[in-house]
């Protein structure tokens, strides 16, 4: 079934779209992965599909076509389910087909929309990492004469600066993903197990309309952040880190808790853990190169005692964690420092996490959500950012 648009708004800058992929020599781009295709369909994701891809013998696949310079040439390929949704908010697509029922016939519906529109084709931008191998084969063997290409960068410095929406979207989940972290320290104490809080957490964060993502969770001196039957007892340090969304963005932060109250010595790790991650949020602000973030973070953290033990990260965060801006080449997950030398800009999101992995106090760890302003930062989700003692609400 095809239908047209009624509201043909296009929901991102197709101007900065179009000099991407320029820049990139692409003349399509085909979006296939579910964050990219919310961002470029304006908010829109198949309910049906949300938690899982797999159905009968393939897979969910949309696909949103989108030619350089042609928006009135733009269509989207989705699964029937759909459909339903195209009804009750018309997308803004000219073309709009919701037949789809699995990876290779939702890309020889895209193959055959290329086609048929005559837009040029030289260089199609995709999502390799998103792209399964049978719908890669349709797609080169329905364009035989096109060069397909990686579009994940292209698509990354689209998003990279967030929208007044999208800010307003991270923001409630960060603050929400805190509010449950205080609600499940308050109302567990001694005996508790990691697993028991974790659970805990899921319910917290989606009666606040959050859908879970996970929760690392580490309790005592043990620096192991499964969750676990190991027990939550009275004098434990626990941390939480938890993400968790909100209409797919992303809030990722980490809080610590104690069974009981914090020696001298605790105080003082929490307390360096946080004066750090102070010194890291002051150069956020735009026009300062992303890198000075790593640059004083690290020369307060070689001067700490625990520095053997201790160790800082930054990178971007909004429909994916470690998105753009990409501040170093050298963390966990591997990407390029593309914009360690390149200014911060107005809309970015900046998670920074100062971690402690103490060999007898345990995993002591806080982590933010920032954003850069036109005057300089802001900081979603501050609350809790101290010892918060478990079990308060029980009354022990």
């Amino acid at each position: 079934m095809q239908s047209p648009v009624k509201t043909p708004t296009v929901p991102f800058d197709t101007a900065r779209l179009d000099r991407l992929m320029d820049d990139a020599g692409m003349d399509v781009l085909l979006a296939t992965s579910k964050h990219n295709v919310q961002y470029l369909m304006g908010g829109h994701r198949a309910f049906f599909f949300d938690y899982m891809d797999a159905v009968g013998i393939s897979r969910y696949l949309p696909v949103l076509i989108y030619p350089k310079g042609k928006p009135d040439k733009a269509g989207f390929i989705g699964h029937a389910m759909e459909g339903y949704q195209h009804e009750v908010h018309p997308f803004w697509t000219p073309e709009v087909q919701t037949r789809g029922s699995g990876s290779v016939d939702a890309m020889q519906r895209a193959v055959d929309y290329v086609r048929k529109s005559g837009v040029p084709a030289r260089k199609i931008g995709v999502e390799m990492a998103f792209v399964p191998a049978d719908a890669e084969r349709t797609l080169r063997k329905g364009m035989p004469d096109s060069e397909i290409i990686d579009a994940l960068f292209t698509l990354e410095r689209l998003r990279a600066r967030k929208t007044p929406d999208e800010l307003a979207k991270l923001k409630i989940a960060s603050e929400r993903v805190i509010e449950s972290m205080m609600a499940v320290i308050a109302n567990h104490g001694p005996g508790t197990t990691k697993q028991e809080l974790a659970d805990a957490l899921k319910r917290e964060e989606v009666n606040r309309g959050l859908t879970f993502e996970y929760c690392l969770v580490a309790a005592g001196s043990n620096l192991n952040r499964a969750p676990s039957p190991q027990r939550w007892e009275q004098g434990d340090v626990l941390s939480l880190d938890s993400g968790g969304n909100y209409h797919g963005y992303i809030g990722d932060l980490a809080r610590m808790a104690i069974l009981g109250e914090p020696d001298a010595e605790l105080e003082d790790l929490l307390a360096e853990i946080e004066e750090i991650q102070r010194i890291a949020f002051k150069p956020i602000k735009p026009g300062v190169l992303g890198g000075e973030i790593y640059k004083v973070a690290e020369e307060r953290l070689k001067k700490s005692r625990q520095h053997n033990h201790m160790h800082f990260l930054a990178h971007g965060m909004g429909l994916v964690s470690h998105e753009a801006p990409r501040l170093t080449g050298t963390g966990p997950v591997k990407y390029d420092g593309y914009d360690a030398d390149k200014p911060l800009e107005t809309g970015m999101v900046v998670s920074v996490e100062t971690t402690l992995q103490h060999p007898k106090r345990g995993f002591i760890k806080l982590e933010d959500t920032v954003v850069v302003t036109d005057n300089g930062h802001e900081i979603y989700g501050e609350g809790g950012r101290g010892w918060n003692r478990g079990g308060t609400a029980l009354g022990k």
